[in-house]
This record gives C-alpha cells, sequence and structure tokens, in this order.
C-alpha cells in the first residue's frame, strides 16, 4: 500500500540581540559562569515587569521581509502556561492569536507564522547527585518559524533546515549553531494512504543536526506505516530522538493549545507594528544584505559552479572573502573562476588545517596571485606551493616568485638545454617512449620539472620533448 507521509517543521532560533528578550541582562547563553547574567525579571521574582526588546522585534521583522511574509500591523504577547523546573515564571511569555509575522516562503516551503518569544533555562543533571539550574538562557530572545504541512520527505526537511540556517546568518540575526542548541528542529509527521487527508501527527521534538533531521522524519515515517499495515492505530504523542539507537521513543503525550490555556500578558502592551519608525519596510530594506539566491545568481555568472557557489555561502568567512574579490576590476572571467576553485578547494583545505586565518590573506595578493596563473606566469603546482607564503605577507606573490626564481619559462631558449640534458640523462626512458610506452613521456616531463624547480611550462616541456625524441 502506497503512502503519503506530510511533515511540517517548527524551528526555534535564539536571536544575537544585545540583552535578553524582557530584560536588559547580557544575552550569552552559552559563555561564562552560570547564573553570572540574571536579574529579578528573567528570575521572574514578585513584581517586576517585562519590556520587549525592540531590536528583537526587528531582527524577525527582516527577515519576514527577506522570506516574503506578510508583517501584522498589531501584535501582542501572550502567556502560555506550563510548569518545568527550568521555566522561572511557570508560564513562558510567548505569542499566540497575533504573531509578528504571517506566510511567506523559503526553499519552496510555504510558512504559516513567525514569532517571537522567550527561552527557558537549562537543567543540569551531570553536576552531582542532584539537578541544577543556569538561569543564563532563561529570557534569551527566540524566534519560533512554523511551516505549512507540506513537505513529503526527509531530504527536503533537511534542505529547508539548511537554507533557513544559511539566511538567519546572511541576515546576522543568529548564528544558529545546532550543536549549541541556538537552533533547533521539531518535526510533526504523519502518513496516510488517503490522498489530501492527513493522518495521525506525531511531534518528534528538539533534533539538533540536520542528519538527526532526516533520520529521524525517516525513521518515523517508516515507523508509522509499520504501525498501521500491522493493524494498529499511530498515537498523537511527543518523541524523542536517541542518537545512538537511531530511533525515536515514546516522551509524553501531545499537548494543544487549549493545554497551555494562552491569554494575553497584562503586563506587556500591544505594539503596532506600522507606527514605529524602526520596524517600517524602508528601514528594513536600508540593513537588509545581499540575500543566498542573490548571490547564487551573482557568482554563477561569474562561471562558478553550483558545488563551489554552495561551498562559499555556506562559509561566512569564504563567502565575505570572495565578495571582496568580485569587487575588483580584474576579477572577471577566467580569474574569478580560478578564484573560486582555489578558494573553495586550496584555501578552506589550509584553514581547517587550523594554522591559517582567513583574515591574514590579503585580497589583492590572492587576485595577483590567480592573475600570474592566468597568464601562465606561474604554474598551477608553484601557485599552490605559494598560497600558505601569502597568509601574513606584506610582500606578494609576484615578489615571491622573483627572488625564488619560480616564475614559469615558456622561453624555448631557455628550455632546449634542459631538454637536451633529459634526453642524454635518460637514454633508457627515452627509448621505452620510442617503443611506444606513452607514460614514459610523463616521466621524462616530471625530470624537467624537477630540474627547473617547477619553473618550467608543463605544456611546452612536454611538447618539445617529444620534438627532440622524434
Amino acid at each position: 500500500m502506497t503512502y503519503t507521509p506530510t511533515i511540517g517543521l517548527e524551528v526555534h532560533a535564539e536571536l544575537k540581540t544585545m540583552s535578553k528578550m524582557f530584560c536588559g541582562c547580557k544575552n550569552d547563553p552559552h559563555e561564562g559562569e552560570a547564573n553570572a547574567y540574571i536579574c529579578p525579571v528573567c528570575l521572574a521574582h514578585p513584581g517586576t515587569l517585562p519590556v520587549p526588546n525592540e531590536q528583537a522585534i526587528e531582527m524577525v521583522l527582516l527577515f519576514g521581509q527577506a522570506v516574503g511574509a506578510t508583517v501584522a500591523e498589531y501584535s501582542e504577547f501572550d502567556r502560555k502556561n506550563y510548569f518545568y523546573p527550568d521555566i522561572p515564571k511557570a508560564y513562558q511569555i510567548s505569542q499566540y492569536a497575533y504573531p509578528f509575522l504571517s506566510g511567506g516562503e523559503l526553499k519552496g516551503v510555504a510558512l504559516t507564522r513567525v514569532h517571537l518569544e522567550e527561552d527557558t533555562a537549562r537543567s543540569q543533571h551531570d553536576k552531582g547527585e542532584g539537578s541544577l539550574v543556569d538561569f543564563n538562557r532563561a529570557g534569551v530572545p527566540l524566534m519560533e518559524l512554523v511551516t505549512e504541512p507540506v513537505i513529503h520527505d526527509a531530504k527536503t526537511a533537511g534542505d529547508f533546515a539548511r537554507e533557513l540556517q544559511l539566511l538567519l546568518r546572511t541576515l546576522g540575526v543568529s548564528d544558529a549553531n545546532m550543536e549549541r542548541g541556538e537552533m533547533r528542529v521539531e518535526a510533526n509527521i504523519s502518513v496516510s494512504k488517503e490522498a489530501g487527508k492527513f493522518g495521525t501527527k506525531v511531534e518528534v521534538k528538539n533534533l539538533n543536526s540536520f542528519k538527526s533531521v532526516e533520520a529521524a522524519i525517516a525513521f518515523e515515517i517508516d515507523r508509522q506505516i509499520k504501525v498501521l499495515e500491522n493493524g494498529g492505530v499511530v498515537t498523537q504523542e511527543t518523541r524523542g530522538w536517541d542518537e545512538n539507537k537511531n530511533k525515536t521513543f515514546t516522551q509524553r503525550s501531545k499537548e494543544t493549545a487549549k493545554d497551555y490555556r494562552y491569554f494575553p500578558d497584562p503586563d506587556i502592551p500591544k505594539i503596532q507594528t506600522t507606527s514605529h519608525s524602526a520596524f517600517s519596510a524602508v528601514r528594513l530594506a536600508e540593513k537588509m544584505p545581499k540575500l543566498p539566491n542573490e548571490k547564487r545568481l551573482d557568482y554563477r555568472n561569474l562561471g562558478l559552479t553550483s558545488e563551489q557557489v554552495e561551498v562559499i555561502i555556506s562559509h561566512p568567512e569564504a563567502d565575505q572573502f570572495f565578495a571582496t574579490l568580485v569587487t575588483a576590476d580584474v576579477c572577471t572571467g577566467d580569474i574569478a573562476r580560478l578564484a573560486g576553485n582555489y578558494l573553495t578547494s586550496d584555501v578552506l583545505s589550509l584553514l581547517q588545517s587550523g594554522e591559517y586565518n582567513l583574515s591574514d590573506l590579503d585580497p589583492v595578493h590572492f587576485l595577483e596571485l590567480m592573475t600570474l596563473l592566468q597568464e601562465n606566469k606561474l604554474n598551477s603546482r608553484v601557485a599552490k606551493d605559494l598560497l600558505p607564503n601569502l597568509f601574513g605577507s606584506s610582500i606578494g606573490p609576484l615578489t615571491i616568485a622573483e627572488d625564488r626564481g619560480l616564475l614559469q619559462v615558456s622561453d624555448i631558449a631557455a628550455l632546449q638545454t634542459t631538454i637536451d640534458e633529459i634526453v642524454a640523462e635518460q637514454a633508457a626512458i627515452v627509448a621505452e617512449y620510442k617503443a611506444g610506452k606513452e607514460a614514459a613521456l610523463q616521466f621524462l616531463v616530471g625530470q624537467g620539472m624537477k630540474k627547473t624547480k617547477g619553473a618550467a611550462n608543463p605544456a611546452m616541456l612536454k611538447e618539445m620533448l617529444e620534438k627532440a625524441m622524434k
């Protein structure tokens, strides 16, 4: 029997504001000592009053403009009531009926809504016999995004989450590091064999990697189909994901909106977004950076492959570096393609070693190296060897190459002596080549490159050797 999976995602992202969502405490939940950034407001002491963070609202509205969402003229905060040890008030200030954003689209997936809320504190269970609570995270601004249930496979869900992370980082509103809990994904999954009809929805909570998102959804689809095929009934519930066993497990029955007893927070005034100058579409447009799809188009037009483009735009340092390169008049055509190739392979490989920082590589020197390559003044092997020397150097590659005698030799007269020496010294190999062993020619070219310390033009060296051995 054919089943149709239906998936909707809920994603929480911590926003990079200076202070927390409803108080002036520093927004830095991952650094410093436990409970270093707390106050009576985020500890929910009696008589304290929350004040909404303007920067957090602005970040959400900026995101909304990037995804084409509709901004609410009127919005309000609500109290979402439930008890956990790490929620100091026994309710969370969130949004229900009037979120800041509705609609929009990202990576072909329609969005339902985007709203603001506060994060909880963090419980720690590995510090002794009891459990401890760190309130540094309590009150950190959270953007929650809810998609329409229009996803039908695990890969599409994973691709959406990756694109969301990229957009959040591009906008500068969140670091969205999943391993640090700065972006958390929850998936609502159902299966049905009736077209256009949803099955019973199961929520899988707190997926903290793209691999987990895809694996948990794939497992849950398979699990639900097996339950139905065996004559069972899928239970609406909340499940967790076990990384070690690669399976979901029951956590609790699924709450509904009614269970949370939402009502407008009486301590926070209603927000008229249209009457606030900081939230105007014009002001937001002025702060909008170039978005990922715009970069994709620009970089592909320069001749980069789709794979190179994705590597660059997903690596913030490389993206900023390449954006600087393309502002130079020389960075077009072959030079742009060479720059993209070397950046996504050799440069990133050096960065991964941990010994180099991209901030130490002068874009002018890098483009000079690409130009020397394009003009055949350096061969690829020498360019790769020179590249590490450019990090932290005030001397350009041309000067270094000249000082070391590394500039490519393409002069026939200058190479002839080398050719004569090789033919005389490698008589046995020359004989093998004349007998039809093509691999012998490559060996002889290698000998020429060795004699010239990599400075010879290998194509010219090959051509001259072939003529000399006729």
